[in-house]
C-alpha cells in the first residue's frame, strides 16, 4: 500500500466507503437545494414576474453603472496594492533595522484590523466625500499587505546563488532586488498574486457600508424599491448579481491559469542555450563570468 505525504492511501473497503459518504452527502446537498427551489418558489419568488424587471432599461442601466464603479474601485485598489506590497516586502527585507520594523509593524497591524473596519475609518476619518477613493485605500491598504508577504516568500524562494553572483558583478543591494530578484518572485508568484486579485476584486463589493454605488450597493438599491406582485425581488436580483460577480472572478481565475501555463511551457521550451539566464544578461564585469542558474 503506497502511501502519500499527508495520508495513507486508503484500502479497498476505505474507498468503498468513502464513495458510499460522496454519495450520501450529494444527496443531502441535492436535498436541501431541491427544498429551498420548492420554498422560493411557493413563496413566489422564482416567478417569471420577478425576472422580468431586468427588461427595464433604467435597472440595467443601473447595474451597468454599478459595475463600472466596481472595476474602478478594484483596479485603483489593485494598482495600489501591488505598488504598496512591493514596497513593504523590500522593507521587510531591509538591512536597516528600522525600516524593517515599521514595515513589520504596518503588515501585522493592518492584517490584524477586519477590512470594514479600515474601510470605514478611512471614510470617516479621511475621505467623507470620496467614498471611491475611501473603498480603494482600504482595500489597498489591507490588500497591499497580503501581497508583501506574497512578494517576500517569493523574493525568499529565489536561490542564494543568484543574489550572490549579482553582488559579485559589483551590483549594489537595490539593484539586486529591483533587476534580479522582484522579477523572478513575481514569476514564481504570479499565480497567488492574481489569486489575491480575486479576493480584491471580492472585497469591493464591502463598499455598500460607505454607500458607494458598487454592485452590492446597487442590487440592494434595486431589490428594496421594486415590488413585483407585493413582493420585493431579492433573489432574483441576488441571482443576477451574483452571477456577474462569479463572472469578473472566474474571468481573473483564467487569467492566473492561462499566465501560469504559459509561463511552464515557456520554461520547458527554453533550453540552455535558448539564451541568457537572470544573471548571464547582466555581463561579464572584469574578470567575472557568471553562468545562469
Amino acid at each position: 500500500m503506497s502511501a502519500s505525504v499527508l495520508y495513507d492511501t486508503p484500502g479497498p473497503k476505505a474507498a468503498v466507503r468513502n464513495r458510499i459518504y460522496a454519495a450520501v452527502g450529494a444527496l443531502a446537498i441535492l436535498a436541501l437545494l431541491t427544498v429551498s427551489v420548492v420554498r422560493l418558489s411557493d413563496k413566489g419568488h422564482l416567478a417569471p414576474e420577478m425576472w422580468d424587471i431586468f427588461n427595464y432599461s433604467g435597472i440595467r442601466q443601473n447595474i451597468a453603472e454599478a459595475l463600472l464603479a466596481t472595476l474602478k474601485a478594484f483596479g485603483l485598489a489593485a494598482i495600489g496594492s501591488l505598488v504598496l506590497g512591493v514596497i513593504l516586502a523590500v522593507g521587510r527585507l531591509s538591512d536597516h533595522r528600522p525600516i524593517r520594523w515599521v514595515a513589520t509593524t504596518f503588515i501585522e497591524l493592518f492584517r490584524s484590523i477586519p477590512l470594514l473596519i479600515t474601510i470605514y475609518a478611512i471614510w470617516v476619518g479621511f475621505l467623507t466625500d470620496y467614498s471611491m477613493w475611501a473603498l480603494a485605500l482600504g482595500l489597498s491598504v489591507y490588500n497591499g499587505c497580503v501581497q508583501a508577504e506574497v512578494l517576500r516568500a517569493g523574493i525568499n524562494s529565489v536561490p542564494r546563488g543568484q543574489s550572490e553572483a549579482a553582488y559579485a558583478l559589483g551590483m549594489s543591494k537595490t539593484q539586486v532586488m529591483v533587476s534580479v530578484l522582484i522579477p523572478q518572485a513575481v514569476r514564481a508568484m504570479l499565480p497567488t498574486i492574481i489569486s489575491q486579485l480575486v479576493v480584491t476584486l471580492k472585497d469591493t463589493s464591502l463598499g455598500f457600508i460607505i454607500l458607494y454605488p458598487e454592485l452590492l450597493q446597487t442590487a440592494r438599491l434595486i431589490a428594496s424599491n421594486t415590488q413585483v406582485n407585493g413582493q420585493y425581488p431579492y433573489v432574483s436580483t441576488i441571482a443576477v448579481v451574483g452571477t456577474i460577480y462569479i463572472a469578473m472572478c472566474l474571468l481573473l481565475s483564467g487569467l492566473a491559469t492561462w499566465i501560469e501555463k504559459r509561463g511552464r511551457r515557456a520554461r520547458k521550451n527554453s533550453g540552455p542555450g535558448d539564451g541568457p539566464g537572470p544573471i548571464q544578461s547582466l555581463g561579464d564585469h572584469g574578470n567575472v563570468q557568471v553562468a545562469a542558474v
